[in-house]
Order: C-alpha cells, then sequence, then structure tokens
C-alpha cells in the first residue's frame, strides 16, 4: 500500500507530490461540496476534469476556484446530467462517447440525501434512482471510455449500514418508506455496484471502489432538520466506544478519500472494496453507523442480483 493517511488526511495532503498531467477525469456532482473540492483538487494537480451537473449556471459559479487553481495543464470543462432523468444521463454518455476522449476515473460523486418520498422522472424511488439507477447507465454507457489501468470510484456511505437492497421491493411500493432506510439502500448499491462492476471489468486492467467521504456539512443535507441532524449525530455516538464523539470532517478531508482511492492508491488493493478515512474498510456487521463494510455490501451475489435487476428496471443491458 501507498502512503499512510487517516480521517483528518486532505485533499491536499493526499495529492502531495503527485503529478496528474495528461490525465482525464470525469466527476460527477460539481456544483457544489465534494464534487467541487475534488475537481479543484485534481485539476490543481495537472488533471483535466469533465465536471458533470444538473444546473449548470450553479456548477458555473461554484466551479471557478477550480479554474482559477488549476495548474500543470489541469482544467476543467461542465457537461450537463441529471440523474434523476435516465433521458438526461443517455444524452450525456452520447455526448461524452461522441467526444471520444478516454478517461483515466470516472468518480460517481454526486447524490441526494435523506429525501421525502418522491420519484424520478422515470419513476424510480429518488434516491435509488439518482444515486444508483443514474450513474449505472451513466457509467456503464461510457465504460469504453476507461481506458486499462482506469478506475471507478463509486461514493457510497456509512449509510449503507441503515439497509441491504430491497430487489423485490426497490421503489417501496409496499415496505413502508423511512428516508434513512432509502438512502442506506441507495448506497448499499453504490457499493454493490462498484464490486460488480470490478469484476466485469478488471481482466482489462479497469478496477472499481467504492468510498464513505466521512460526515461533512454539505448541501447533501438539506432536507434534514436540526432535530433530524441531533438525532443522528447521538445515535452514532452512542453506538462508539465510550469517550469517541462524533466529529465533522471538513470537506477538504471528506474529499481526501474520493481522490486516494482515484490515483493514490495501488489499484489492487481497493478494487472491488469499500474504503473510509482513506483506507480499506474492514467488515464490521455489529450494530451502529460508524465504521467498517456490512459483509451484504461486498457479498458477489448480491452485486450480481443488483446488476440483473439494475438493467431491468432502466430496459438497458450491459
Amino acid at each position: 500500500m501507498t502512503a499512510s493517511f487517516g480521517a483528518t488526511s486532505t485533499t491536499d495532503d493526499v495529492l502531495a507530490g503527485v503529478d496528474l498531467s495528461g490525465k482525464r477525469i470525469l466527476v460527477t456532482g460539481v456544483s457544489a461540496g465534494l464534487g467541487v473540492e475534488t475537481a479543484r483538487a485534481l485539476a490543481a494537480h495537472g488533471a483535466q476534469v469533465v465536471g458533470a451537473a444538473r444546473d449548470l449556471k450553479k456548477a458555473e459559479g461554484a466551479t471557478q476556484v477550480v479554474r482559477d487553481q488549476a495548474a500543470n495543464g489541469g482544467g476543467l470543462e461542465l457537461i450537463e446530467l441529471d440523474l434523476a432523468d435516465l433521458k438526461s444521463v443517455r444524452a450525456c454518455a452520447d455526448a461524452l462517447l461522441a467526444d471520444g476522449r478516454p478517461f483515466d476515473v470516472v468518480i460517481a460523486n454526486a447524490g441526494v440525501m435523506a429525501c421525502p418520498k418522491s420519484t424520478t422522472k422515470d419513476g424510480f424511488e429518488t434516491q435509488f434512482g439518482t444515486n444508483h439507477l443514474g450513474h449505472f447507465v451513466l457509467v456503464n454507457r461510457v465504460a469504453s471510455l476507461i481506458r486499462p489501468g482506469g478506475r471507478l470510484v463509486n461514493l457510497a456511505s456509512a449509510g449503507h449500514r441503515f439497509s441491504d437492497v430491497n430487489l423485490d421491493d426497490p421503489n417501496f411500493e409496499t415496505t413502508e418508506y423511512t428516508e434513512f432506510g432509502a438512502y442506506g439502500r441507495s448506497k448499499t448499491a453504490n457499493v454493490l455496484f462498484a464490486v460488480e462492476f470490478d469484476r466485469r471489468h478488471k481482466a482489462r486492467g479497469v478496477r472499481a471502489a467504492a468510498v464513505h467521504p466521512g460526515g461533512i456539512q454539505t448541501e447533501l443535507g438539506r432536507h434534514m432538520t436540526p432535530e433530524t441532524t441531533k438525532a443522528m449525530i447521538d445515535s452514532i455516538t452512542s453506538a462508539q466506544p465510550a469517550g469517541e464523539a462524533f466529529s465533522w470532517k471538513t470537506i477538504p478531508q471528506g474529499a481526501a478519500t474520493s481522490v486516494w482511492a482515484a490515483v493514490v492508491a495501488d489499484a489492487a488493493d481497493v478494487g472491488g472494496l469499500y474504503c473510509e478515512d482513506c483506507h480499506v474498510a474492514e467488515l464490521q456487521n455489529e450494530p451502529g453507523l460508524r465504521g467498517g463494510v456490512r459483509s451484504y455490501a461486498l457479498d458477489a451475489d448480491n452485486a450480481k442480483a443488483l446488476w440483473a435487476k439494475s438493467e431491468e428496471m432502466v430496459g438497458e443491458t450491459f
């Protein structure tokens, strides 16, 4: 394994001395938070970043810092992508395929969290449809553009510990909807997608990993009330060893694991796995939210079943 980093490491710590000149990297969700910081750090070290966002006007303003700090040939271009609308997802993928320039890394960063029950434009439960199915279609459609030796990084979450996927009722038609239950399903799906994508592509040298960025105060939590946030923090803290209180990460600390898994860690060490705090997480099936990965999120059969169900839902085979 490469140099050791941890929970407080930042993107600049992780990328110190790293030259990404000539690398081309796709990052979704570059209109705020982790997406902007991820793009900034990568472009500052020479990468050409393609940033995807639903609201291009918002993204244009939010990513000025990326352009300002780009160095060593690094830069940024934007492309429109609404993950909650498969027509938009396919249009984005088609545009990237028509352009034809390959990618070294795809970072599936965008997402929604703990929103009230609703559906995407295609009728999918919003969190599963946006966080998983939108990226499932986008990434698979552009997979041929990922160079041998390249990587996929899926932004998952410790929230995967809330729930496994439910392939019998992905849209909560017969089961009770809870904001965090749905979020947990979608984040487990992000991990399982990385597991199966890695299995399918590692023979050509393309690896995939899922990462938990940590608890960060970003726009992702816009649907959460102060009461909900406090209850979540209290729940996390109560499940930890005595005296180990929850603490927020900064955005540069939160984005560190994404860039670490994307361009710093050895591909063979992270492929098909779940990472947190800039290291590969251990299996942890004990109750509680924080630390480790549930075994169902890395289960190969579960990953294959999710892939098949996802293809069925989106009406497309990859």
